[in-house]
């Protein structure tokens, strides 16, 4: 083994030997007010490793002071040509004690008093009880349990609270954003830089804190001069709220599988995210009580308890029952529109258009998953009774569905039995009066009011209340009380925007066979509508009022006479004059079955 070399000697022996060379340093440092100096400033740092040049030091050095006042700290970096460490400063030594003075020592006799008193207190427990662990007692005196958390946390939220203006967008912050903290604020200004903790008095009541605030905006402001700004905060359960925290996701969650018009429906329904199916059930009966009633071309219907739940499948890639899946747009279109309506059944005194005819919604949900085995098994029980003519429910675990709750209106018109001409003529009336009052509320269009979306039920009202542009009239009845439903290919304005379904994208739903009926109105609705299905066209429900005449004329067996029939088939040609159900509804064929009043 030959000579070890000392490599460090020999760096440091070539740094010396070229002790010109100027030595690149970044220092960290406050933002300092710039100095004006005569000198040109080298800038030799912008090229890293380049010798100090002062060709064109002056134009430099005001952009380097420009970007030194950006922001409230900044980075300065500077040659230095002669970087030695500095010499520590010379220790200053401790005057010499005058002669004839003696050093006393030191008396700790107060200290000892206390401590003394310390350890004649006896606590009445030791240590906390399991069962108590929030205090310990002894007389009156109650001593709270230091919290597991530590106070600044809670300081920090209190700041982030009163300066709105500047505040981290952590997942922390979300979460502490929404913890049960409110302020009742006594000063308008908010913009605070510094916040000062002010212990309360032990006179002061409740949970009210005190907080002396030094505004920042006004550094000649003494701080006597400061308003005391009085917050009452209730207690923020800190550790429960960060027992919940993720600090890899935020509070709401992000949905990245989803899309905005999911997300937008999800919200018009009241939800963060969606439910599943048993949830939604559960608060309107015993999940094993649940029975299909019905089906259609888009969903199922399900009864649960006294509310009927009508699923639709939404936003999946395959089929069902023959069609394209409704898109989560569209269902928020018409969760809307169901909204809406509700609003007719409001009678309040003031109100210029109300009425019972369209179906209460109860509530609407957003579900995802494959179909429960409960729901499965009243599916498979239909099947077996009634012989479905829709696809067995195989869904997946990742299809989405909206679920419309609603009141139970009875049975539909196909399967009702109307036993005399009175009962037909109260149906009749019923839907022409609804419609009517909700074109003049909403410029409504149903735009599909086949048989399978009027409902029917028997009760003991005599009439029903109804008021048409302010003016209040009563329907006789004769026991029967009907309800609209289905509100998917329906038109409506709410005031803020119209919602409607552009038919154009459903060719197939116009080349029915000919001479149906059902058929033949949409095939009518398109030609009166010229295919611009977002315009108003209150003829449309006119079709549907005409379609329905021809329905009791031909589908459905009731007690009545040949006088009768020949009122249907007036009725049905002067319909044909109508271009809005609010005329229909003047029609002689229904003047004895409108009141002003309850006789």
């Amino acid at each position: 083994m030959g000579q070890r070399v000392d490599l460090w000697s020999e760096v440091i022996k070539s740094e010396e030997e070229d002790g010109d060379i100027p030595k690149i340093e970044a220092v960290y440092q406050r933002r300092k007010k710039p100095e004006i100096s005569s000198e040109p400033v080298n800038l030799g740092w912008l090229v890293k490793g380049a010798r100090t040049s002062s060709v064109n030091g002056p134009k430099r050095d005001s952009w380097a002071r420009s970007l030194s006042t950006r922001g409230r700290e900044s980075i300065a970096v500077r040659a230095y040509v002669n970087n030695q460490p500095q010499k520590n400063p010379a220790r200053r030594n401790k005057p010499a004690i005058p002669k004839g003075k003696v050093v006393k020592a030191p008396d700790f006799q107060k200290e000892k008093e206390y401590f003394r008193d310390i350890d004649a207190f006896e606590l009445l427990e030791e240590s906390p009880s399991p069962n108590k662990s929030s205090t310990w007692t002894m007389g009156e005196q109650v001593v709270p349990e230091m919290p597991h958390l530590s106070t600044r946390l809670e300081k920090w939220l209190i700041s982030k609270k009163l300066n709105r203006t500047c505040g981290p967008s952590s997942t922390l912050s979300k979460i502490l954003e929404n913890s049960a903290t409110h302020q009742e604020s006594t000063c308008d200004n908010d913009a605070f830089d510094s916040l000062t903790l002010k212990t309360p008095d032990k006179s002061s009541a409740g949970n009210t804190s005190v907080f002396r605030l030094i505004p920042s905006c006004d550094d000649s402001l003494a701080a006597e001069d400061v308003p005391v700004r009085k917050i009452k905060m209730e207690a923020i359960d800190l550790e429960d709220e960060l027992k919940r925290l993720s600090l890899t996701s935020d509070l709401i969650p992000t949905h990245q599988d989803f899309d905005q018009p999911f997300l937008d429906l999800v919200s018009a329904c009241g939800q963060t995210q969606p439910s599943n199916f048993m949830e939604a059930f559960s608060k309107f009966c015993e999940p094993e009580s649940i029975v299909k009633i019905g089906e259609g071309t888009y969903g199922e219907a399900f009864r649960a308890g006294s509310s009927v739940c009508k699923i639709v499948p939404i936003d999946g890639d395959f089929r069902v029952n023959g069609e394209v899946q409704k898109r989560a747009d569209e269902l928020h279109e018409e969760v809307i529109l169901s909204w809406t309506l509700n609003k007719l059944r409001e009678c309040e005194t003031e109100a210029q258009n109300s009425c019972p005819t369209f179906i209460k919604t109860q509530d609407i949900k957003v579900c995802q998953g494959p179909y429960d085995p409960i729901l499965i098994k009243a599916w498979e029980e239909w099947d077996a009774k009634h012989g479905s003519e829709n696809d067995h429910p195989d869904f997946p675990e990742k299809q989405c569905y909206v679920m419309f709750v609603l009141e139970h209106g009875g049975k539909d018109l196909e399967s009702f039995v109307l036993l005399n001409f009175g009962e037909a003529r109260s149906l009749l009336v019923q839907v022409t009066a609804g419609l009517a009052v909700a074109e003049a509320g909403f410029e409504f269009e149903h735009r599909d009011l086949h048989w399978g979306n009027i409902l029917l039920s028997r009760n003991n009202s005599s009439t029903l209340p109804f008021i048409l542009e302010g003016k209040q009239v009563f329907i006789k009845t004769f026991g029967v009380q009907v309800s609209i439903i289905d509100f998917t290919l329906s038109r409506i304005n709410t005031g803020e925007k119209i919602l409607f379904l552009d038919l154009t994208s459903d060719p197939y739903l116009f080349k029915g066979p000919k001479g149906d009926k059902q058929s033949e109105t949409y095939r009518k609705m398109k030609a009166v509508t010229e295919d611009y299905w977002e315009g108003s066209f209150a003829r449309t429900n006119v079709l549907w009022l005409i379609y329905l005449v021809d329905i009791l004329l031909t589908k459905k067996s009731f007690e009545r006479s040949s006088k009768d029939e020949r009122e249907l088939r007036s009725l049905k040609k002067r319909m044909e004059k109508y271009e809005s159900a609010k005329e229909a509804v003047l029609d002689p064929f229904f003047s004895d079955m409108l009141m002003d009043q309850i006789s």
